[in-house]
């Protein structure tokens, strides 16, 4: 049986997030100074960035429904779904 590869691009949408974070009750508050619904709180650092990078993302979706302005700078790119992707992973020690 032959395997067949099939290469399917899509679009992929890379926004720039600047986070802002600062100490709050013995945990982190972090922040986007460009996006007034963007924040989120941790435990650790990695922990605020974390959870901020998954209210970005969560906004992101809802914004583009309602087809609302998403205030960060967005750079496309094409991306082959058989690529390999390298992403951050936060580990707290």
């Amino acid at each position: 049986m032959e395997r067949k590869t099939i290469k399917k691009v899509e679009k992929v949408l890379e926004y720039e997030l600047p986070v802002k974070i600062q100490p709050q009750n013995g945990g982190y508050f972090a922040f986007c100074p460009k996006w007034k619904d963007c924040y989120a709180q941790g435990d650790t650092v990695e922990e605020a960035l974390s959870e901020i990078n998954l209210v970005a993302q969560t906004l992101i979706e809802i914004y583009q429904e309602e087809e609302m302005k998403i205030p960060l700078c967005m750079e496309e790119s094409p991306l082959k779904v058989e690529e390999i992707i390298n992403i951050p992973v936060f580990v707290t020690a």
